[in-house]
């Protein structure tokens, strides 16, 4: 068994920390507003909640469209190819490893930040249920604009509502998945100052190289 021993690495760029925050602001704010703009409290009143809403979505559209631009110029979109190699080991790792005091079957570098199960999530969250929810948020938004009948308005509403649903489950489990580190803030301390701390054995890196020379 090899001897591990944690480094701090710096894995978070400044602007990835800045996203990542922003982001998250922005889509607690839309949850807010969208609750109540369905009625289910009264915060600042429907109309101001409408009108924050479809500004703070507007907005979020916008800073999107520079990200996916971000991913791609830097080539950071390769942080999120789907692999199964370890997959099984992470979920297990999670599901009961973790309250056993097993160490994480791989660890981040700054050419592999995330795990298998995290590039699964991750991938699914930015490529499909945010593109999702932008694209009903916009159809909402302009039905009137051009000419949608109402009746049709109530399917868009509903996966509008759907996938909202979805991101707030999302929000939770990832603020719990930040305090299974190596210590109890150490995932959020790495989002603040880019820097977090590893294990110095078994790597993303080294299983992804030994996974390409196996193919």
């Amino acid at each position: 068994m090899r001897q591990t021993k944690t480094v701090k690495v710096y894995l978070y760029t400044r602007y990835e920390r800045f996203w990542h925050w922003l982001q998250a602001a922005m889509i607690m704010f839309l949850l807010i507003t969208g609750f109540e703009i369905h009625g289910t409290y009264t915060l600042m009143g429907y109309e101001t909640a409408v009108a924050a809403h479809n500004f703070v979505g507007l907005s979020w559209l916008v800073l999107f469209a520079f990200f996916v631009f971000w991913l791609f110029t830097t080539g950071e979109w390769r942080q999120y190819i789907p692999t199964t190699r370890k997959l099984i080991d992470v979920a297990l790792y999670y599901a009961y490893g973790i309250f056993q005091g097993r160490p994480h079957p791989v660890e981040k570098t700054p050419g592999a930040k995330h795990n298998p199960l995290q590039r699964l999530t991750y991938l699914a969250l930015s490529a499909l249920m945010l593109p999702v929810q932008m694209l009903s948020g916009m159809l909402y938004y302009t039905w009137n604009l051009w000419g949608g009948v109402a009746y049709a308005l109530a399917p868009v509403a509903l996966v509008h509502t759907l996938v909202a649903f979805l991101l707030l489950s999302f929000l939770v489990v990832h603020v719990y998945m930040t305090t299974t580190g190596h210590s109890l803030f150490s995932h959020i301390a790495g989002m603040i100052t880019g820097w977090e701390e590893i294990n110095e054995a078994t790597t993303i890196h080294e299983w992804e190289v030994a996974d390409k020379r196996r193919s």
